[in-house]
């Protein structure tokens, strides 16, 4: 029991509380473990993942992953304070969003242990009576204890109904699935202590809420996201995924063998040790790229893919493996670019031109309006890490 404790609340930030965990798993032996699932970011990154493993130890423990996909709460989107909503998804968008999810969640947990539950299955269902009693069950000071919350009614910034409604329904979803511990970042821990509340309001014993730690993403600075451009996503190619993990900053070295690895926290404490001795980061850095490759994709493509990223980045030679964009008809390097979705848009093109990260066969492009025409075999170089074959049919 101790060993399998230490285990389950190792790498965590709180546990609250570590007494009812024990409580549980000795009355209940199973519990029911619930993470929450935004349908709208349907590929899994390293930031993601450091939750799902720890959900993934607590199935080696023998206990249940229940993940909800908040179709409904989605619709509200987590008010954080953000300028815009989330745009409404539609039931296939969903659908297509948690088949691409399910496709990659299984390289983390175990699918025997795990169920996928929809919260429009029973917040849809809710009439305004059902809203009413729910609304019933907390009290606007104790809403209103949210930061971002109370920071934007001091600042006499808009505070719509239906955003005090967001916690209330997220909570709800505990009540209703009937949850035993709920995971998930420091960022939702308010959110998971009214599902606290809620449950003992319902006549539940109240859920154990373990928060884990945010990634930074490759930028070093803002949570790993998708919508920033800085995420690491757990089916990129192996060597795209190692050349991304080199590209973080010196800082979060230990920080990512600690989240992403299975480093024990005496072995990065050891690292941290080593590198500020003298030891050079970035060979620390190509380990940790080895480890968390392996991860997702195994020793050997762990393997290929850092004598790859030697032998295009040390060497200044061209990958063995590239995308490929078929060219029919002249056309500027500009579209074809874009249309192959090496840069996102005419605008970031225009921009990576501006700072010299352009280039045809090693050759830096500045001509905004240079093309190219059949017969072609030439590799578009974008910035560092972004490579183009361009080929025409002889």
């Amino acid at each position: 029991m101790e060993e399998m404790m230490e285990r389950l609340l190792q790498k965590t930030v709180e546990v609250i509380t570590t007494d009812e965990l024990i409580d549980k798993i000795k009355k209940k032996k199973k519990l029911r473990v619930k993470l929450g699932i935004d349908p709208s970011a349907p590929d899994i990154h390293l930031g993601h993942a450091v939750v799902l493993r720890k959900l993934r130890e607590f199935q080696d423990a023998g206990h249940t992953g229940v993940l909800i996909v908040g179709n409904f709460t989605a619709m509200i989107g987590d008010p954080t304070g953000r300028s815009r909503t989330r745009p409404q998804l539609t039931r296939e968008q969903v659908e297509e969003n948690i088949k691409r999810y399910r496709e990659q969640v299984f390289k983390i947990l175990d699918p025997d242990r795990t169920e996928f539950l929809y919260n429009n299955d029973w917040l849809g269902e809710m009439k305004a009576k059902d809203v009413i009693e729910l609304a019933s069950k907390y009290t606007v000071a104790r809403m209103l204890e949210r930061d971002d919350f109370s920071k934007r009614l001091k600042e006499q910034k808009p505070l719509h109904i239906h955003e005090i409604l967001y916690p209330l329904f997220q909570g709800y979803d505990s009540v209703y699935v009937k949850s035993d511990v709920e995971l998930g970042g420091t960022d939702q821990k308010f959110n998971f202590m009214v599902a606290r509340a809620l449950q003992v309001e319902f006549g539940l014993e109240p859920q154990v809420v373990i928060t884990m730690h945010l990634l930074e993403g490759t930028d070093g600075v803002r949570k790993m996201s998708k919508s920033y451009g800085n995420h690491i996503g757990i089916s990129d190619p192996p060597f795209e995924m190692f050349g991304k993990i080199m590209s973080i900053p010196d800082s979060l070295i230990t920080k990512y063998f600690y989240l992403c690895t299975d480093y024990s926290e005496d072995k990065v404490k050891e690292i941290e040790e080593r590198m500020k001795k003298g030891e050079n980061p970035r060979d620390w850095k190509f380990t940790l790229a080895q480890e968390i490759v392996k991860i997702y994709h195994g020793e050997e493509a762990a393997k290929s893919a850092g004598e790859e990223f030697n032998r295009v980045f040390k060497n200044k030679e061209v990958p063995r493996e590239m995308p490929v964009y078929l060219l029919k008809e002249e056309k500027r390097l500009m579209e074809i670019v874009v249309e192959a979705g090496l840069l996102s848009s005419r605008s970031e093109y225009r921009r990576k031109l501006k700072e010299g990260a352009i280039y045809l066969d090693s050759e830096r492009v500045k001509d905004i309006n240079f093309a190219l025409k059949p017969p072609c075999d030439k590799v578009v170089k974008v910035g560092k890490k972004k490579f183009l074959k361009v080929v025409s049919e002889r």
